[in-house]
């Protein structure tokens, strides 16, 4: 049996503190290196070359780039869910080595939950797919500035916002001396975000008809609420769903399970735990309202449906019809719209995970 030996690394920007378990040792041997490529081999220095390493660190803002590293190397990696290392009760110091001995002893024992790891293409998807939400939400603050500003100056519009009507409104304003400055300054805000919005919605729609995601967003646009932005940010956020055995699973991922805390006889459960990915949970969240219409295909939803197989085909009706029935259901029985909303997109989870692997041993994924 090759010897083992377990690094925990607790990463930050300019050093890395390891510690090193040898099989079963109780203690660890700590260092601290600088946090620079060209040191990474020290972290390898002085290892017996026919030990089988394993080393892990917490995700978090310093990336993937550590992993790969090693990995290149043949050292095997893990990179942790830092939400899900166990906390022991009490435990009020905190440093850099006992973070990296906590890591390496609780690595060692198997009590640590590993992430999956992105390639280099879907961690850029992903970091595009994020830079846009990050420009959608920088816009939505920017209307809510201008927005005040004219209620401040005495203008309040009556009708829906920021339609082509409600811009023209806008428009129509007209001000002197510092306060033309402040509008103009606003106004210009808005369309610059605009159009960096457009931008990056145009190359997410480049990325979408690509070979790499076009058959997957082809079969996600079938389900209906999910057009083919929302489908690349599902796959741009989850990467390959067939990592997911379950639907289940993909459901306690997102956090759209219910929280529970139960003990005995008794059976408490809570709003949804909110764990997992944010970003795919709300699109998943906001296309789960196009289910509180009436169950028919929209146009889009059918022309999608004309190049696909009849296994995707019974996905779709079969998601239009439950989960109408199901939010109307809900209703019936007192359940608030959101909540009956939430619970549909828990559904709709296992319907996308389902068109999305149909089929999937013949597309080849990033």
């Amino acid at each position: 049996m090759p010897k083992m030996i377990w690094l925990g690394m607790d990463v930050h920007a300019a050093s890395i503190t390891v510690a090193r378990y040898d099989d079963a040792a109780a203690t660890a041997t700590v260092r601290t290196i600088p946090n620079d490529r060209r040191r990474v081999p020290r972290l390898l220095a002085g290892l017996p070359a026919d030990a089988d390493v394993r080393a892990c660190y917490e995700a978090g803002s310093c990336g993937y780039g550590l992993q790969r590293e090693l990995a290149a190397r043949g050292v095997r990696c893990d990179v942790i869910a830092p939400a899900l290392i166990p906390r022991t009760p009490g435990d009020r110091i905190k440093t850099d080595r006992r973070d990296a001995e906590k890591l390496g002893r609780y690595y060692r024992s198997g009590d640590l939950t590993v992430i999956t790891v992105p390639t280099l293409a879907q961690e850029a998807l992903r970091d595009l797919v994020r830079a846009r939400e990050d420009v959608r939400r920088d816009r939505t603050a920017a209307r809510q500035r201008l927005g005040k500003f004219l209620l401040r100056q005495g203008f309040h519009y009556t009708g829906t916002h920021w339609t082509h009507r409600h811009w023209l409104w806008i428009r129509s304003h007209t001000f002197d001396g510092p306060t033309r400055v402040v509008f103009e300054h606003y106004c210009g805000h808005v369309v610059a975000l605009n159009e960096r919005l457009r931008d990056l919605e145009r190359e997410l729609a480049t990325i979408a008809q690509s070979p790499a995601y076009q058959p997957r967003v082809a079969r996600l646009v079938c389900l209906r609420g999910i057009g083919p932005l929302a489908a690349v940010i599902l796959l741009a956020e989850l990467y390959d769903l067939r990592r997911f055995p379950t639907p289940r699973a993909l459901m306690a991922f997102l956090g759209l399970v219910p929280s529970e805390h139960s003990s005995g006889a008794q059976q408490r459960r809570g709003g949804i735990t909110k764990t997992g990915n944010a970003p795919a949970r709300r699109i998943l969240i906001e296309a789960a309202w196009a289910y509180r219409h009436t169950a028919k295909q929209t146009r889009r939803t059918e022309h999608a449906l004309t190049t696909q197989p009849a296994e995707v085909r019974a996905i779709s009706e079969r998601a239009l019809h439950r989960l109408t029935a199901r939010y109307r259901r809900l209703l019936g029985r007192g359940k608030p719209p959101h909540h009956a909303v939430t619970a549909v997109a828990r559904e709709l989870c296992g319907f996308v995970w389902a068109a999305t692997i149909v089929s999937a041993a013949a597309t080849s994924h990033p």
